[in-house]
C-alpha cells in the first residue's frame, strides 16, 4: 500500500469530512454509537458525532485497566519540594473514583461546574478527571491569579465546588492560595457552596471557613475504596470552560465539547506528537492554559502512554533538569514553549549535552511564533528534530503543524509547516476579504465548520462567539485567528504575529514579530520584544527591549550605544531601514506573563507614559521595573 501524503491526507478530511471523522472516531471507544458525523444546520455552530455518547475519563484511564493496568499513567515531579510519584493506570483509577466520590458528596453532578485553582500536583489532575468521569463541567483557573480574576470567572462559570491547595510553590518559596480564594468568594457575586482543600502543609496559618471549607484528605478517607459509575455523555455536552488570558471586563470562556475533543486529540496523538502506547510524554506547561489540558492531562493517556506532571522551573536546580527527566522516564515525545527554549539558551550549553536523550524523537514547541535562531539553536543543541505547531486555546489542538505521522515533510525554520487536516486555512486581505496569494501578507482564518476538538461556542453567550470569532469578513462566516501569516510557494506557513501587534509607521504596516525576528538574527541577542508607540511625525515607531546574552560587555554608556547601533545594523539588512526600531533599551528579564507570553501591551503603556494596566498575570515585578528603569535613563 502506497502511504498517503499530508497533502492527500488533508484534501480528504476537506473535501469529505463524514468519512474522514468516522475514521477517526474510531481511535476512541462509544458507548453509543453516533447516528451523525456533523451536524452543521446551524452556522457557524458545528455538532460532530452526533447522538453518539462517550467519556472522556474512560477513554483516558479505564479503557487500558484491561491492557496496560501496571503501566505508568501519571509520573509527578516536584523540584519545589523533591516529592516524586508515580502513578500506574490502576492506581489513577483508584485515586479518580475517590476524586470523584468526593464530589458527588458536595451535590456536584453532571453539567455542574468546578472550578479547580490549583498547582502542579497530583490532585488537580484528579480533580479534571474526576469532573469529567461524572459529567461534570471543569474550568481550571491559573494557580496565583488574582483574587479580582478570579471572582470575575466565578460570576461566570457560577461553580458548585471550588477546589483549591493551601499554597503553591515557586522558587522554592510557597505562594499561599486559600487567602486569594477567600477575598474571591467575598468579592464574587455567586460563590460556591464548598471549597474543596487539599492541604500540603505548606501555609501552616491557611485560615479555614466553618460550613464551606472541606479538607480534601478527611472526606477521601470517609468515602473509602469505591468505583464511581461512569457518566455517559452525548458528543457535544461540554468537558470544561477555560477562559482566555488577557480577556477584559466579563471573561470570554471557551466551551469544549466532549466527543469531538477527545477524536481529534487521540487523533493528534497518531498524526502529529507520534506518540506510542507504553511511552511517556513530557509537556512543560501548566493545567492553567491549554496546552497543560490537552497535552498533560489528556491526550497523552487517550494515547496509552505515561504523562509527566512538573511542578517546578526549567533551570532549578539546575538548566539540565528538563534532560534529567528526559533520561530518567525514557520521555520519547516533549512538548514546550520557544520562551522555554529562549531561557535556556542564557545557560550554560554544558547541560544540553549532559543526559542521553536518545529515547526523545521530537521536541514540539507551540505558544508563540518561534524564531529560526531559537529553532536552528535547540534542534542543533539536542540533535533532536524540533517541530514548530501553531494553534490556540480556542482550537485546543494544532492549526498548523507538520504531521510526521502521516508523511515526513521537510521543516523550515520559523515555520510551522502546513495546514492540519480538518482545518480548512486560508490567508485573507483584511480590507478586500479575499484571499492573498503565496508570498503575500494576510489575516490567517479558517473556513468552517471548525474541526472536531475547537470551541463550540463562548460559554452563555452564543452570540458573543458569533461576534468575536466570525466578522472577519462582511459577506460571509470565516473564522478569525487575529494573526498574520504569509505563505510560501512551497505552501508553508509562517506566522508573523497579531493583527493587533501591527505598528504603522509613515503610512508603512509593519508587524512587530518580523522586526523582533530580524533582531534575533543578532548574535548576542537571546530575546526580545518590540512594541510601535506613538510619534507625532510618523504616527508610531518601532522600539525594542532586548536581553543580551552577555551583558557584560554592555560596560558603560559607549558600548551601550555602539551594540544598539549593531542591533539596528541587524534590522536595516534584513528588512530595511524602514523597520529600524527608534530605540533599543537592554535589559536582563522581559515582562510575561506566568505561561510565558509578552506583556507587549503593558511595555507598550509604560514606553508612551500610560497605566500598564491589568498585572495580575505578570510573573516577576522587577522586569517591569527595568523597563521603567530603561526608559527613565534615556530621559535624563
Amino acid at each position: 500500500m502506497v502511504a498517503e501524503t499530508v497533502k492527500h491526507f488533508h484534501e480528504r478530511s476537506i473535501s469529505n469530512p463524514d468519512s474522514f471523522w468516522s475514521e477517526q472516531a474510531q481511535l476512541i471507544h462509544w458507548e453509543k454509537p453516533f447516528e451523525q458525523v456533523l451536524d452543521y444546520s446551524k452556522p457557524p455552530f458545528a455538532r460532530w458525532f452526533v447522538g453518539g455518547k462517550t467519556n472522556l475519563c474512560y477513554n483516558a484511564i479505564d479503557r487500558h485497566l484491561k491492557d496496560r493496568p501496571d503501566q505508568n499513567a501519571l509520573i509527578y515531579i516536584s523540584t519545589e519540594t523533591g516529592a516524586e510519584k508515580n502513578y500506574t493506570f490502576r492506581e489513577l483509577h483508584a485515586e479518580v473514583n475517590r476524586f470523584a466520590a468526593v464530589l458527588k458528596s458536595l451535590g456536584v453532578g453532571k453539567g455542574d461546574r468546578v472550578i479547580i485553582y490549583m498547582p502542579m500536583i497530583p490532585e488537580a489532575a484528579f480533580a479534571m478527571y474526576a469532573c469529567a468521569r461524572i459529567g461534570a463541567i471543569h474550568s481550571v483557573v491559573f494557580g496565583g491569579f488574582a483574587s479580582q480574576s478570579l471572582a470575575t470567572r466565578i460570576d461566570d462559570a457560577k461553580p458548585k465546588v471550588l477546589v483549591t491547595a493551601d499554597a503553591g510553590m515557586r522558587s522554592g518559596k510557597s505562594v499561599p492560595y486559600k487567602h486569594l480564594v477567600d477575598e474571591a468568594c467575598s468579592l464574587a457575586q455567586m460563590p460556591p457552596k464548598n471549597v474543596l482543600i487539599i492541604n500540603r502543609g505548606l501555609d501552616a496559618g491557611m485560615p479555614i471557613t466553618a460550613g464551606r471549607d472541606v479538607d480534601y484528605a478527611t472526606a477521601r478517607n470517609a468515602v473509602g475504596e469505591v468505583q464511581v459509575p461512569v457518566e455517559w455523555l452525548e458528543s457535544s455536552d461540554p468537558s470544561y470552560i477555560l477562559y482566555t488570558s488577557g480577556t477584559t471586563g466579563k471573561p470570554k470562556g471557551v466551551q469544549r465539547d466532549t466527543g469531538g475533543y477527545a477524536v481529534a486529540l487521540a487523533a493528534s496523538m497518531k498524526h502529529i506528537y507520534c506518540g506510542n502506547a507504553g511511552e511517556a510524554m513530557f509537556t512543560t506547561s501548566d493545567i492553567g492554559w491549554v496546552v497543560g489540558h490537552s497535552y498533560i492531562v489528556y491526550a497523552p493517556l487517550l494515547a496509552g502512554m505515561a504523562t509527566i506532571l512538573y511542578e517546578g522551573l526549567p533551570i532549578r536546580p539546575d538548566a539540565g533538569i528538563w534532560w534529567k527527566i528526559v533520561e530518567q522516564h525514557k520521555v520519547s515525545v516533549m512538548f514546550s514553549s520557544p520562551t522555554a527554549v529562549r531561557v535556556l539558551k542564557k545557560q550554560d550549553p554544558k547541560y544540553l549535552s549532559q543526559y542521553n536523550l536518545k529515547s526523545l524523537r521530537y521536541l514540539f514547541l507551540a505558544g508563540e511564533p518561534l524564531d529560526e535562531p531559537t529553532a536552528k539553536w535547540i534542534s542543533d543543541s539536542l540533535g533532536v528534530p524540533v517541530v514548530d505547531n501553531y494553534w490556540q486555546t480556542e482550537t485546543g489542538w494544532p492549526i498548523l503543524s507538520a504531521m510526521l505521522g502521516v508523511e515526513n515533510t521537510p521543516r523550515k525554520y520559523g515555520s510551522p509547516s502546513f495546514p492540519v487536516y480538518g482545518f480548512n486555512v486560508a490567508l485573507f486581505d483584511e480590507s478586500t476579504g479575499l484571499e492573498v496569494e503565496a508570498d503575500q501578507k494576510g489575516v490567517l482564518g479558517i473556513v468552517p465548520p471548525l474541526p472536531p476538538g475547537c470551541l463550540s461556542t463562548v460559554w452563555g453567550d452564543d452570540a458573543r462567539f458569533v461576534s468575536t470569532y466570525f466578522s472577519l469578513l462582511k459577506d460571509r462566516k470565516v473564522y478569525s485567528s487575529f494573526d498574520w501569516g504569509i505563505r510560501d510557494h512551497d505552501g508553508y506557513y509562517f506566522i508573523l504575529g497579531r493583527t493587533d501587534d501591527v505598528i504603522n509607521v509613515a503610512g508603512h504596516r509593519l508587524g512587530t514579530r518580523e522586526i523582533e525576528e530580524a533582531i534575533s538574527g543578532h548574535a548576542n541577542i537571546a530575546e526580545v520584544a518590540v512594541v510601535g508607540i506613538e510619534d507625532k511625525l510618523k504616527g508610531q515607531v518601532p522600539v525594542a527591549f532586548a536581553v543580551p546574552k552577555n551583558a557584560s560587555l554592555l560596560v558603560d554608556a559607549a558600548a551601550h550605544r555602539a551594540f544598539e547601533k549593531e542591533v539596528m545594523d541587524t534590522v536595516d539588512k534584513s528588512l530595511g531601514a524602514i523597520a529600524r526600531p527608534a530605540r533599543v533599551y537592554f535589559v536582563t528579564l522581559l515582562p510575561k506573563t506566568r505561561s510565558g507570553k509578552l506583556l507587549r501591551r503593558s511595555i507598550q503603556a509604560l514606553a508612551e507614559g500610560r497605566d500598564p494596566g491589568d498585572l495580575t498575570t505578570l510573573d516577576d515585578a522587577t522586569s517591569l521595573q527595568q523597563i521603567r528603569a530603561a526608559l527613565e535613563q534615556h530621559l535624563r
